[in-house]
């Protein structure tokens, strides 16, 4: 998984991967143009700003307005670290957030929207795992009929939270891998009641009625890779020099290792093959949204929703200010004449095991 996504990444805008051409339509003008396909890969810089945009572009038309709340919930450092070695226990975290949130709102008989992002990063890349979650502060009454308030209280969500994350970690006890100082369940569970006692940090932020700023914050993170490239400040083929903000102190800091440290804090956080890292609950659950997302917008008197794609020739007049399929020598528009099929994963892994190898390749 981890090398198909390097491999993925230096292949990404090259014509390995395939490419497209384009001609001008008019046709006393020869000019062609030729679109390389990208890797598509989460941990991709450039395939990560596409998805970013279009993520966000398709959340903020279709969310409603209302006041939304940002939540995190974070675990002990010591829990993160089992979780490094168990991650067949992440896709649990951001229901069982969400489950706190529906708990709370079930006791008022209230019907929230969710959405949740799972980070397993922190600003240094060290392993550091937490779920940011946004919510509406109001949702659909029992009978559908009406919009009801909500609030949320530091001092209730987390002791909840708490017990979640415990209780999963105590009923996972046979399919984890633990330490030799944790091999008993015993053992396990003492450990675990430690960590129950003390308190844990869940951080609220304060409501907001625009949806828009937790929906680009979170896309800054959820589908770009841990470090964007404007951090990186230094490469010689040994060191490595990045960038960033300590939340401790609130200070720009830089952090150097060697390149090999660098790979390994950074590939740790490739999420598997087909995990979700974005999820959706309350009303916006994928199996009930298409049904109640309209009555929200009624009830808030709003109109229907729906999102609107956006194309790579949209994000490149948005960011460069130019169009794309406009021919730079007579202005006319051009048109897709070819579609030309890339290497498959699998010989691009063949190739790059070869050079590595420093051997011919075979034909």
């Amino acid at each position: 998984m981890v090398v198909d996504n390097i491999i993925k990444i230096l292949s990404c805008g090259l014509r390995t991967l395939g490419y497209a051409t384009f001609a001008c339509r008019n046709p006393h003008c020869s000019h062609t143009k030729t679109v390389c396909f990208s890797c598509k890969s989460r941990f991709c810089n450039t395939c990560g700003y596409k998805a970013t945009q279009q993520w966000i572009a398709q959340q903020n038309s279709v969310l409603p307005q209302t006041e939304w709340q940002h939540i995190t919930f974070t675990l002990p450092r010591e829990l993160c670290l089992i979780l490094q070695d168990n991650r067949h226990l992440l896709g649990d975290l951001s229901r069982l957030a969400a489950q706190v949130i529906l708990k709370v709102a079930k006791k008022k008989g209230v019907t929230p929207g969710i959405f949740t992002a799972l980070h397993t990063f922190g600003r240094d890349l060290k392993w550091n795992v937490h779920v940011h979650l946004s919510t509406t502060r109001g949702g659909l009454c029992a009978d559908q009929t009406t919009w009801q308030s909500l609030y949320f209280a530091k001092h209730s969500l987390m002791p909840m939270w708490r017990y979640e994350i415990i209780n999963l970690l105590r009923n996972a006890y046979e399919t984890l891998t633990l330490p030799p100082t944790l091999s008993t369940y015993t053992l396990w569970n003492r450990w675990l009641d430690q960590h129950y006692q003390k308190p844990w940090i869940v951080h609220l932020a304060k409501a907001s009625k625009n949806h828009q700023k937790n929906v680009n914050y979170l896309g800054r993170y959820i589908k770009r890779p841990p470090l964007a490239l404007s951090r990186l400040a230094h490469y010689d083929g040994h060191c490595v020099i990045f960038n960033y903000l300590d939340h401790n102190t609130k200070t720009h800091r830089r952090f150097e290792c060697t390149a090999e440290d660098f790979m390994t804090r950074l590939t740790q956080h490739i999420p598997e093959k087909g995990f979700r890292l974005i999820r959706y609950y309350g009303f916006l659950a994928n199996r009930v949204r298409g049904k109640l997302l309209p009555k929200v917008y009624r009830l808030l008197d709003q109109p229907e929703k729906n999102a609107q794609p956006l194309h790579w020739p949209e994000l490149l007049k948005a960011s460069f200010g130019v169009d794309p399929l406009v021919c730079i020598l007579c202005q006319s528009r051009l048109v897709l004449v070819k579609r030309t099929v890339g290497k498959t994963i699998n010989a691009l892994r063949r190739y790059h095991y070869h050079l590595a190898l420093m051997k011919p390749i075979p034909a």
